[in-house]
């Protein structure tokens, strides 16, 4: 266990290490960040319609969103022993095609599809 340190104390250390003068950056490091952040936009881009490779559980995932009758970013990781970021995107794609209702905190997310052998998805 460690030692408590409240939001104030720790505000306070954050105001005395910014008045010791202005910060200097590593540009490699702000290369790499910058790469990053590009890449993870034209994922995000991908994601929401853009050209993306299709995800092998995402059939899977739309069946078992539809048999449970609920959907959450971790019931996908869990049924599928997959990553929370992968898992997110497979429950954004289902809510982009009107598979699933909107995030409503932390209750899973409405499930838009019918259940049945008449199913379309």
């Amino acid at each position: 266990h460690g030692a408590y340190v409240s939001d104030i104390e720790v505000q306070r250390v954050v105001n005395f290490i910014k008045r010791q003068g202005a910060p200097q950056y590593d540009s490699e490091i702000l290369e790499i960040c910058e790469k990053a952040l590009e890449e993870e936009n034209s994922s995000s881009m991908s994601a929401a319609g853009g050209v993306s490779e299709y995800d092998e559980f995402y059939d899977r995932a739309v069946q078992l969103v539809r048999d449970k009758g609920q959907a959450s970013t971790s019931m996908i990781q869990r049924a599928f022993r997959i990553g929370y970021n992968r898992a997110a995107r497979i429950i954004d794609v289902m809510e982009q095609e009107g598979l699933v209702g909107p995030m409503d905190g932390v209750k899973p997310r409405e499930v838009l599809i019918r259940t049945g052998t008449d199913a379309d998805f």
